[in-house]
């Protein structure tokens, strides 16, 4: 215990030497809300400084589920979190479903074992569910602390995910796995293996990587990964677990656009799986139903799914999709990335001027996301904002991207200054909405 105690005070002081990396300014006033937890120095506990925000859509009234989105190991990825629960395209997905979304911060100090976290079984897990509890009663929804889970992690937040799943089956709706996976074999310094259940194989699962991640690049930083989840699937899927593996074919450990494959997927699932008659139960979905290709890792054809039921390939190495618009989703992803999205983005809300300033609110796109706006004056074209959209690892869009998949900082707001107003003239202003494959709201906030 000496040596445990020991090991806290030191991290305990590099924590300290940190509050400035990891504390956050972001608002935590209704629908927002926040918990933080102090790094533990109790055996099992996690030794880590840790904080929760959610994201409750306004007009819930009760949640079916929280969506989960956990960021990765090491000092960058875990400040990424802080900015999670106010991703516009995420709270899209939670709002459609009535779930919150949760963005969790692991203080890990740079250089520290990120394993005493991602690895839930070391206390990231009581803490998790600790959080749910305060947060409902913190936000008068103490259904939260019962609800179901749809969990996102990337890196060390793909393997905590997975260990979720594979600890509380009955707990998780989905879990999407991007570029990282918990161990199911035991080696020498790695973290104890996990047992893999009847009901575990029965949760929706993606494992989902860039191909830099080992698949065309061998000899890469991140060329293990591929290695690991290969192992993974091939495990879960000899059980015919309801897994899929999906390669993005332009990116590496950075997330690049896989949130438009994550979005139907998820939406998918929670359709499927979250009860309509009670909100702590899951309905089970059956393998006969899904669809399945042959996975071709960094071949140039693309396996076409069919149907679960007219597949004739090796289990082991194939892919299970919840359906047949994910399936198309998927082929297109595999390919190039560029999933399709035939359909306008909501219009934006609330359009409110004063003077020379225009403010307004507006919803993403659930299966785009929000790339912008274009403002009008008196039926012509005044702005885009912004004037250029950016994101280094993928479609350009509204809150730009952090490597982790959450939107940078500073949060830039919805709002427009007029610089060329003509005196004495009363302007008429409309905002539209634009998502990232260039469609255009049919309606506007005016």
């Amino acid at each position: 215990m000496r040596s445990i105690a020991v090991m806290i005070m030191l991290l305990t002081s590099t924590v300290a030497a940190q509050d400035s990396v990891y504390k956050n300014t972001l608002p935590a006033d209704p629908p927002y809300y926040r918990v933080r937890y102090e790094a533990s120095a109790v055996e099992g506990e996690l030794i880590y400084p840790a904080s929760y925000t959610v994201w409750i859509p306004p007009a819930v009234k009760v949640l079916r589920g929280v969506v989960v989105h956990q960021h990765g190991c090491g000092e960058g990825s875990c400040k990424s979190g802080l900015t999670g629960a106010y991703d516009l395209h995420w709270q899209a997905l939670a709002r459609k479903h009535d779930c919150a979304l949760l963005a969790p911060v692991i203080e890990q100090p740079e250089k520290a074992d990120c394993q005493k976290w991602c690895d839930p079984r070391n206390g990231s897990d009581v803490v998790f569910q600790r959080s749910l509890v305060d947060l409902g009663k913190q936000s008068g929804h103490p259904e939260m602390a019962t609800v179901p889970w749809a969990i996102w992690g990337h890196s060390g937040g793909g393997h905590w995910a997975g260990g979720m799943v594979l600890l509380h089956p009955e707990r998780v709706a989905a879990a999407w796995l991007r570029s990282g996976v918990p161990p199911l074999t035991a080696a020498e310094g790695k973290p104890k293996p996990y047992e893999i259940s009847d009901a575990a194989c029965k949760v929706p699962m993606m494992c989902n990587i860039g191909t830099l991640e080992g698949v065309t690049d061998k000899e890469g930083r991140f060329s293990g990964v591929w290695p690991g989840v290969e192992a993974f699937s091939k495990k879960l899927r000899s059980r015919n677990a309801l897994l899929g593996i999906s390669i993005d074919p332009i990116s590496s450990h950075d997330c690049g656009n896989q949130r438009y494959l994550a979005m139907p997927w998820f939406d998918a699932c929670l359709t499927a799986r979250l009860s309509r008659t009670n909100s702590s139960e899951l309905n089970q979905l059956s393998t006969t139903e899904g669809w399945l290709a042959q996975l071709n890792p960094g071949g140039k054809e693309i396996e076409r799914p069919v149907k679960a039921t007219e597949f004739t390939g090796e289990l082991e190495t194939s892919v299970w999709l919840p359906s047949e618009a994910v399936a198309i989703a998927w082929a297109q992803y595999s390919e190039d990335t560029a999933v399709h999205d035939p359909t306008p983005p909501p219009a934006p809300e609330a359009l409110v001027v004063s003077g020379a300033e225009l403010k307004w609110t507006a919803t993403a796109d659930l299966e785009s996301g929000l790339a912008g706006f274009i403002i009008e004056r008196d039926g012509e074209p005044l702005a885009s904002l912004p004037e250029q959209p950016r994101n280094p690892f993928g479609r350009p869009i509204f809150q730009n991207l952090s490597y982790s998949d959450t939107p940078a900082l500073p949060l830039v707001e919805m709002k427009y200054t007029d610089v060329s107003p003509v005196a004495g003239k009363v302007h008429r202003y409309r905002v539209f909405s634009v998502n990232t494959v260039g469609a255009k709201s049919e309606k506007a906030a005016e």
